[in-house]
């Protein structure tokens, strides 16, 4: 297992192993990129919504059993 700054220094690495870390890093951005897309604050409002909703309405009393 190489070290951290073994990994930092692309000259130690070949070529396909860069690249391998290339392809990586890319999909990790992608995925924070997917939430930026238009349209997902509007989800991320109504999932806030729906939280403090649920935070304010007391829980529903059971029955009792006997």
């Amino acid at each position: 297992m190489p070290s951290d700054a073994a990994r930092d220094d692309p000259g130690d690495i070949d070529a396909r192993e860069a690249e391998r870390i290339r392809r990586r890093d890319r999909d990790a951005e992608a995925e924070a990129r997917d939430l930026m897309r238009p349209g997902m604050g509007k989800v991320f409002k109504q999932i806030q919504d729906a939280q403090a909703k649920a935070a304010k309405e007391p829980p529903p009393k059971g029955r009792r059993r006997r």
